[in-house]
């Protein structure tokens, strides 16, 4: 899809991917790292919402809520509802929760529209292993939640300790659809038409190939 290529146009020109030798917070090196955090302006965070936004219409997923994880998720689903309602005329409530719960006022640790019984999509920026997505799916379920499926920016598609997509690590033997703006194949297939950038390929298939999952 043309958008695909426009988003990494996009996080290139904003040097949110950068090559080079980068630690992740699971201890692996890494030859290639992106920042979104770096995507934190207002015209930044409206180019972000257009992309969830088309790549939500695209997957013809059926969903009633916007749920962003704390804290770089937040942005992304209020992004996301504004740019659904500006170029699709969808109306889409968001929630999202809290780092602690409260407990005076709006008490609780979510933020937002009442999601049970609610078909939830649940918006983030990477995966990796999939701790923080766990972690969201255990939120939602205890709220009697119905997980749609999970979208983010990019999916490095790796091992984690255990499979990101076996079904049983996602949550309770069951299997969520995630879906990415672009994944690492997309990137590697970018670069391959840059006579510039292709010379970062052999670098990425090495390390597809030993943390890669097995598609």
């Amino acid at each position: 899809m043309h958008w695909k290529k426009q988003f990494i146009d996009f996080c290139f020109k904003k040097k949110a991917l950068k090559f080079g030798t980068f630690t992740l917070k699971s201890g692996r090196c890494s030859p290639y790292f992106f920042n979104s955090g770096l995507l934190s302006n207002g015209k930044d965070i409206v180019k972000i919402g257009l992309f969830y936004a088309h790549s939500i219409i695209d997957s013809k997923i059926e969903f009633d809520v916007l749920f962003g994880p704390a804290y770089k998720g937040i942005p992304i689903a209020v992004a996301t509802s504004i740019a659904l309602k500006n170029y699709y005329n969808l109306n889409i409530p968001y929630t999202f929760n809290r780092k602690e719960k409260k407990t005076y006022g709006e008490k609780g640790n979510l933020v937002g529209n009442i999601i049970q019984n609610k078909k939830i999509i649940i918006l983030d920026d990477v995966i990796t292993s999939g701790t923080a997505i766990h972690h969201s799916i255990k939120i939602l379920e205890e709220q009697n939640a119905h997980i749609s499926s999970i979208f983010v920016l990019l999916d490095r598609k790796e091992k984690g300790k255990r499979d990101l997509y076996n079904v049983n690590y996602l949550s309770n033997k069951k299997s969520y659809k995630i879906i990415s703006i672009i994944t690492i194949k997309d990137l590697i297939n970018y670069l391959l038409e840059d006579k510039k950038l292709k010379k970062h390929v052999p670098e990425l298939e090495k390390y597809r190939q030993k943390y890669g999952l097995n598609e």
